[in-house]
Order: structure tokens, then sequence, then C-alpha cells
């Protein structure tokens, strides 16, 4: 005998599955409990949080422009040159920002409904209510926890594990590197461009830029490690979930093989629930036969006319 759900063999010793959790007889979905689609938003998502580690590394390396920038403004004593490199960050920055909202939203919606769907799987018991899977990422402090513990469930209850995979720690180490460490080298940077001087007029006021981009460099580099490490473990996460929950969900749905008339097609006579042979509603019955038409004698047309006589004395009729 195997299981419904993972298709592992199972033992009488257990009145449950030791792989999933699935008690023994039970399907892989509770019946009457609604799920939700994943396998889509899924991608979504890895798109999403892909293209916002992209720009964020983009947007991480300027200090190799503006470095260049500010040496060409040094040697044309040219005030535009760095103000067009202040436009330039900001021109990256912008569609970062974009995908971060983008990405944020597509993550609390398919984190709420891979949450959701564990309330409709045989075995499941999850500790984290679907509420938190969206106050979780909102409310401060809260966010710095709960989210890595309902990902972790969900991670467990729909990959068929007894302990939290590795990737969801990794996941989450990063993603807090990054948060933090973004926000500290985002304040150490202001702090130390409100010392330049406004508008530079000397060789030694360029230089100060110059020092500035190639500083700002270095300390870039442990955000954006941390952000692609995140980045990449989620993504995997999230693929190996959505493909799981999708397929168990599949597993639930009743599936009529074939084309119309075959036997495993509703209707048939092989099939339970309709006598007979015949297809549903609006299909044909095969081999039925079809009523004759009644054939008579046509209905005189208003064109028809009887023979005519060879006209007597008289030439016409009534003469």
């Amino acid at each position: 005998m195997h299981c419904q759900t993972c298709g592992d063999a199972t033992s009488p010793a257990f009145d449950e599955c030791q792989r999933c959790g699935t008690r023994h007889g039970q399907p892989p979905v509770l019946p009457g409990v609604p799920t939700y689609p994943v396998r889509g938003l899924g991608t979504a998502v890895c798109v999403a949080v892909g293209a916002t580690a992209a720009l964020f590394t983009l947007s991480a390396l300027f200090p190799l422009l503006g470095v260049r920038l500010a040496r060409s403004a040094a040697e044309q004593l040219d005030r535009d040159v760095l103000l067009g490199a202040v436009l330039a960050e900001v021109l990256l920055t912008l569609p970062f920002i974009l995908a971060v909202l983008a990405a944020a939203t597509l993550v609390v919606i398919w984190t709420w409904r891979v949450r959701k769907n564990l309330d409709a799987f045989s075995g499941a018991a999850p500790t984290q209510s679907p509420a938190w899977a969206i106050a979780g990422w909102l409310v401060p402090f809260a966010n710095f926890v709960v989210p890595a513990r309902v990902v972790a469930e969900v991670a467990r209850f729909s990959l068929w594990r007894r302990r939290t995979p590795w990737l969801v720690p990794l996941w989450w180490a990063a993603w807090l590197v990054f948060s933090i460490g973004e926000r500290v080298v985002a304040q150490l940077e202001e702090q130390r461009y409100e010392r330049l001087t406004e508008w530079p007029r000397s060789e030694a006021e360029f230089a100060t830029y110059v020092t500035f981009y190639r500083a700002a460099l270095a300390p870039r580099l442990v955000p954006v490690l941390a952000c692609l490490v995140a980045a990449i473990s989620f993504v995997v996460l999230v693929r190996r979930i959505s493909v799981a929950q999708q397929d168990r969900i599949a597993r639930a749905r009743p599936a009529f093989p074939g084309w119309p008339g075959h036997p495993g097609w509703p209707g048939h006579s092989g099939w339970s629930g309709q006598p007979g042979q015949g297809g549903g509603p609006g299909w044909q019955a095969a081999g039925a036969a079809r009523p004759a038409p009644v054939v008579g004698p046509p209905p005189a047309g208003p064109g028809e006319t009887s023979p005519q006589l060879p006209p007597g004395a008289g030439g016409t009729i009534g003469a």
C-alpha cells in the first residue's frame, strides 16, 4: 500500500505516512477546502525577485562609473559632470524601487496562497495562521522572524520534509544581512557626502569626489553579495514549493482521459452515472439510430397548373 500524497510505501504499524504525515486512506487534498493555484504566481515572483536583485547590483556598482565621471570633472573643473553623475545614479535607483514594490506585492500574495493551501493538505499541521503570511511582512520587528517561520512551515509540509530545508535559513540570513547592511551603508554614505564641498572650484575639491566614489564601492559589496544569495535561494524555494503544491492539487482533481466516446469519457457506457452509450449534453450517442424522416407526397406549389385541353368552339372559356 502506498501513500496517496507522496507515493511512499506505508506500514501497518503507523496510522500515517512517515514521510509526509498523511493519514492512511485520506486523499492528497481534503474535499470541500478551497485551494489556490500558485505555479503561475510563483513564476512571476521568481522573475520579479530576479529583476530586483539585478537592478540592485547595477545601482550598487555605480561607484565604478562615478569614479570615472569625477575624474573627468576634476580634469575639466566642470561641476556639470558631477551633477550628471548624481542624475545617472538616480536613474539607476528608480527602476530598482519600482521592482522592489512589484516583487514585494507578489511575494506577499504568494506567501498567503501557499500558506492557505496547507489548510487543504492532509497531514499538514501549520502553527502560523494565514493572516501572519501577510502581516508578518508588514508589522515592525515581527518582520524579522515571522516570514521565515511561515515559509519554513510551508516548505516542510509542501516538500514532505520532517525538518526545515536548509535553503530557508540560508535565504533568511542573507535577507537580513542585505536589509540591515543596505541601510547602514546608505546612512554612512550620506554622512560622507554631506562633508563634500557643494560647489567645488579647485582641483583639490574635485578630488574629494573621486575619493568619495572610490571609497563607496567596497562597503556596497557586502549587501550586494547578500542580495544575490537571498534572491537565488528564495527563487529556488519558490519554484520547488509552487511545483509541489500544484502537483498535489492536480492529483486531487479527476481527469477524464481520451476523447468524447473514449471508455474513460463521461457519458460512455463504461462510465458510471450514464446509462447506455452516448456522450454528455450536446454529444450524439455513438451508434444510436437516428429517426428516419417522414416521406410523403409533396404538396402542390402555387406555380403548378393542370394540363390544358385543346380549345373548343368559341375559342375561350366562357365564350
